[in-house]
């Protein structure tokens, strides 16, 4: 029997780098994101390989989230994966000059959307007695750094919401994860820097971990046997050593 995962920030870096590494081993997608260009050029290059259906919705919208994943088609309802991967981070600020706007994007779209989500799926899940979660965390969630702050505390929310789910769905068999990867070369430091200059530094002189990477070690979670549940990995490059030591060339 198949199995369907419904993964969100789809579109770009990790989630992307997940549906490609999904799809070579017949896992069926739900692709979720905010692009519709992007949702369909993912369509079109992994429904050779699978069964593949969109949703183009924003997890900040609490009612457009139901309403989508609501909206699956029979074949695609019943999720046995669940890749909450959708978040961002805004702004390197210290605490009294940040933006507010900045704090409710971290807010709303790592912890809140990871929420809606969630609150959707798992129902489907208790009543199976069956599923997996996989929370795609930080290394932001295990220690703070400077000016991190907001970014840092939505991260370790996503943690701590991790290990409740954890507690809360043992009684239904479900199994729940949490990926913390460090560094990670992708569109995400654009995001933060807001396209400034720093942004293009930020990977210079090192390698960094490739979303392939994460993907990897997210399917290697999911293949495990019904019995194994990795429950909380933590990823760096070999050049990084903690949130602010990286040895660069």
């Amino acid at each position: 029997m198949k199995k369907t995962a419904l993964i969100t920030g789809a579109t770009s870096g990790i989630g992307r780098a997940t549906a490609y590494e999904f799809a070579k081993h017949g896992i069926k997608l739900v692709l979720c994101g905010r692009r519709q260009e992007r949702l369909d050029e993912l369509e079109k290059a992994l429904s050779k390989q699978t069964e593949v259906h969109t949703l183009n919705f924003d997890v900040r919208d609490k009612a457009k989230t139901l309403e989508a994943i609501e909206s699956l088609p029979k074949e695609f309802q019943d999720i046995d994966i669940l890749i909450n991967n959708a978040g961002n981070a805004h702004g390197l600020d210290p605490i009294q000059t940040g933006s507010l706007d900045d704090w409710d994007a971290m807010m709303d779209i790592n912890v809140k959307g990871l929420l809606y989500v969630s609150k959707a799926i798992i129902p489907q899940m208790t009543e199976r007695q069956s599923g997996h979660i996989i929370n795609i965390g930080s290394s932001a969630g295990k220690e703070v750094y400077p000016k991190g702050n907001v970014y840092c505390g939505s991260k370790h929310a996503v943690l701590a919401i991790t290990e409740g789910m954890r507690i809360d769905l043992n009684p239904f068999g479900i199994k729940v994860t949490a990926i913390n990867p460090g560094l990670v070369e992708t569109e995400f430091s654009k995001v933060r820097f807001k396209g400034g200059k720093e942004a293009d530094s930020v990977y210079k002189g090192y390698k960094a971990l490739q979303a392939e990477d994460v993907a990897e070690v997210i399917y290697f979670a999911v293949s495990r046997p019904a019995h194994v549940n990795i429950a909380d990995v933590l990823m760096f490059c070999t050049a990084q050593a903690n949130s602010t030591i990286v040895k660069k060339n």
